[in-house]
């Protein structure tokens, strides 16, 4: 039983450890640079924002509009329609006749994926910077400015990537994700910005210099996460990238089981397909900063992996317990399902990160919205199990299927519609 102990203890000590490092940065972060009130900005470079589409006759109009009146006088928009085959395209003809000064819109046929979408609005943007948001998403009005602002004094920034907010809180999965982005993913964000490297930028609302995007070769097509390759891709050509918790955006996310599931596999999928591909900087010394990074998403990985494997020991030897009347006691003592000690101490830590995480995160929500925070407290039952589970299915499609290198195309994920009617 040593073995399954020192699984165990591993299960229960790394996210320990990492909400240790999370709750750390985060509070540095945010007395380094988040609480400083910032400076007016002197020039107004152009913005292009980027808005790939496909199929999102239910959401696109809301998009567009609000895109209209955002606090930067500066910056065009353009939407490249992917190959819909709903009304997608009649609402943006629409709207090109209402906006035509700063709306553009790009048909690019037949459904190529995100990547190549947003490659083709690229060709046709005139912006220094260019800001690329998801198709069903509600922009921050004063975003721009925020981000612009980290551009115009680092030279040699290359991204920014925002703060995504969740905007359908209905459901419990919903209600818990509002928990999640702020405890979890926002924490993330903050530590590895300290840390000095960043594992990705937020596909939802992610803001990118044009000369380091046209230097690094444009989005590839060839991984279900464009975003993480891309950050990569900066990073390994020596570009900064940064977080800018100010710049908001709200988000649909899942809410349903497999549509969080779904998003999950992608994800997991997405990251090792980006570590596979970029496995060769621990083979250059000058890439020695993305190997922290690289190393803490290899040991999440086998942390996944480990918490699977230990939950189904532990489900499969009380089966055997109930079932056939194995000895119960050996079971209790040797290969307990949350060690006493390790378990108390990471129910307080967590607990310590989730305070830590409403008092830095609370300024960008309504006091309204506090209350959905304390659903985050189920994120440990249900997300890890769901995480878990999707690192694995993610390794498959990978290693088994091959899935690296095959062009991606659009499919159409959860995004619990039915909130914003």
């Amino acid at each position: 039983m040593r073995v399954l102990e020192f699984v165990g203890y591993f299960v229960f000590l790394f996210p320990l450890y990492m909400s240790v490092v999370w709750i750390m940065g985060g509070i540095i972060f945010y007395f380094r640079w988040e609480k400083k009130a910032e400076p007016p900005l002197d020039a107004y470079p152009p913005f292009s924002i980027i808005v790939p589409a496909h199929n999102e006759e239910a959401n696109i109009e809301q998009t567009i509009e609000n895109l209209k009146d955002l606090d930067y006088p500066n910056y065009e928009v353009i939407v490249a329609n992917d190959g819909s085959s709903d009304n997608t395209a009649n609402i943006l003809e629409s709207l090109v006749g209402k906006y035509s000064e700063w709306l553009k819109v790009i048909n690019v046929n037949p459904n190529g994926g995100k990547a190549k979408a947003t490659n083709a609005a690229l060709l046709f943007s005139k912006g220094h910077f260019i800001l690329v948001i998801d198709a069903d998403s509600i922009l921050g009005k004063d975003a721009l400015r925020y981000m612009a602002r980290h551009f115009v004094s680092f030279p040699r920034l290359g991204a920014v990537t925002g703060n995504p907010r969740v905007l359908n809180r209905t459901t419990l999965l919903g209600k818990i994700q509002v928990g999640e982005y702020s405890s979890i993913i926002g924490l993330i964000k903050r530590a590895q910005r300290i840390l000095g490297k960043v594992l990705s930028v937020s596909g939802v609302i992610a803001a990118y210099r044009r000369s380091a995007l046209f230097q690094c070769g444009l989005f590839n097509a060839d991984t279900v996460t464009e975003d993480i390759d891309m950050t990569w891709k900066l990073q390994k050509n020596f570009w900064d990238v940064r977080y800018e918790p100010r710049a908001l955006c709200w988000v649909l996310v899942p809410e349903t089981i497999r549509g969080l599931f779904m998003q999950r596999v992608r994800w997991a999928q997405g990251g090792i397909e980006v570590l596979k591909k970029h496995r060769k900087i621990w083979f250059d010394v000058k890439q020695r900063r993305l190997w922290p990074v690289y190393v803490e998403y290899v040991v999440g990985m086998l942390w996944a992996y480990s918490f699977a494997a230990y939950i189904a020991f532990w489900l499969v030897s009380y089966a055997l317990c109930y079932f056939f009347d194995f000895d119960i006691a050996i079971v209790n003592t040797s290969f307990p399902l949350l060690p006493k000690k390790t378990g108390s101490i990471l129910a307080l830590v967590c607990l310590i990160q989730f305070i830590v995480s409403i008092s830095i995160d609370s300024r960008y929500e309504e006091k309204s919205s506090i209350k959905y925070y304390f659903w985050a407290v189920w994120y440990p039952f249900a997300y890890w199990i769901i995480s878990a589970v999707a690192a694995i299915v993610g390794a498959y499609n990978v290693f088994i299927r091959k899935s690296g290198g095959v062009s991606v195309t659009w499919e159409s994920p959860d995004r619990g519609l039915h909130t914003l009617k």
